[in-house]
């Protein structure tokens, strides 16, 4: 359990995340899945990394219950910086990471998978921002990188999700497939870019991250202030502790003048 690397002679990494039961991170978690992919980009031997996960889907997120069992802002500041630091390191490992996605994406999946820069997904997976529900917002950086303005916005509004088929249409998945399909065929892609040159790669990498249309951290950066808002506001508190709890949420109270 937890987060798990392995390089083989073709220089294919493969970082392995294994958090039951559903793959919400917590704090560590976070700071542990940076560090593996940081650690993997520094090494020379590696040409190109495959992110995957064991069990019931893809990522789930952060673990709100251990933000709730926690006093005070800890948790709450600790899951904002780790969450950076674990989108950060896909975008910027000098080497292409490939997203196999099965199952759910949500939440601090979708920040994972938008960074990526080639995603594979099972004919069951589905992608999402259930952030509004929690009180918190971001991520949606990451999933206008999969999605169309329009689109997007209604997601996030109203935690709908879209499928691996639909991402498929929208271009930003490259193949859907059988979910015991889906290693394979992300390692197929991997096999294929592990052929090229390493030193062409990794200059490929820096150049494309160089003309990208936005700043993906200071973006997302900009929407985590907003968490903070709200957790200041104190409606946050209100709408984790129903997701914990399992009930409806109360939102009577939720609108206030800013």
């Amino acid at each position: 359990m937890g987060i798990t690397s392995e390089v083989d002679e073709r220089g294919i990494a493969e970082v392995v995340v294994d958090y039951p039961p559903v793959n919400a991170l917590t704090v560590e978690g976070w700071f542990d899945l940076a560090r593996a992919l940081t650690d993997l980009g520094a090494d020379r031997s590696v040409r190109v990394v495959v992110l995957r996960a064991e069990g019931r889907g893809f990522n789930a997120g952060v673990d709100i219950k251990e933000m709730q069992t926690t006093e005070g802002f800890d948790a709450l500041i600790g899951a904002n910086k780790g969450c950076f630091a674990a989108f950060a390191a896909v975008y910027d490992c000098p080497v292409p990471v490939i997203a196999a996605v099965h199952g759910f994406c949500v939440g601090g999946g979708v920040g994972l998978a938008g960074n990526a820069d080639v995603i594979v997904a099972s004919d069951d997976a589905y992608f999402g921002l259930p952030e509004v529900d929690r009180g918190a917002l971001g991520a949606a950086t990451h999933l206008s990188r999969l999605v169309p303005q329009h689109k997007m916005r209604a997601m996030v509004y109203t935690s709908a999700t879209a499928t691996a088929a639909e991402l498929h249409a929208f271009g930003s998945v490259l193949q859907v497939v059988p979910r015991d399909q889906l290693r394979d065929a992300a390692l197929e892609i991997a096999a294929s870019i592990a052929a090229k040159s390493p030193k062409v790669i990794r200059a490929a990498k820096e150049s494309l991250n160089g003309i990208d249309l936005w700043d993906v951290k200071r973006s997302y950066r900009f929407e985590q202030g907003f968490t903070f808002e709200l957790n200041l506001s104190g409606v946050s508190d209100e709408l984790r502790d129903a997701f914990v709890e399992g009930r409806d949420a109360d939102t009577s109270g939720s609108t206030t003048s800013a």
